[in-house]
């Protein structure tokens, strides 16, 4: 159920909208919905959202939002990625509250991932 002007979607840009699914299904368990061949929804992920055909990626370098994954075993999430083809940008270091590592999708869009522990 959709909450009044809280957070509700994310949408990212995506060169390769098969490279996308595949990767964040198998590194993630993210499950997809196409809408026609420039458009693919995902659910699964915590707050749901969708990738949109594009050349252009989305990195906080370039001023983007970063969008932050958590979890409870940092380093088997890392090898997840990595599996999946993603590439570990930043290897995981502490900061206050945690460590976390960031990694580019296959599209190059940049996300991190954190955890607690």
């Amino acid at each position: 159920m959709s909450e009044h002007e809280k957070l509700n979607y994310v949408e990212f840009p995506a060169k390769n909208l098969e490279e996308v699914k595949r990767f964040y299904s198998q590194a993630f368990e993210w499950t997809f919905t196409d809408y026609g061949p420039e458009y693919v929804a995902f659910s699964n992920a915590g707050l749901e959202g969708g990738f949109f055909k594009s050349e252009l990626c989305s990195s906080s370098n370039k001023g983007a939002a970063l969008i932050v994954f958590y979890s409870s075993n940092l380093e088997v999430t890392l090898d997840k990625v990595e599996v999946a083809g993603g590439e570990i940008i930043k290897p995981i270091f502490e900061f206050p509250g945690g460590r976390r590592f960031h990694f580019a999708d296959p599209n190059g869009n940049e996300l991190a991932v954190w955890s607690d522990q």
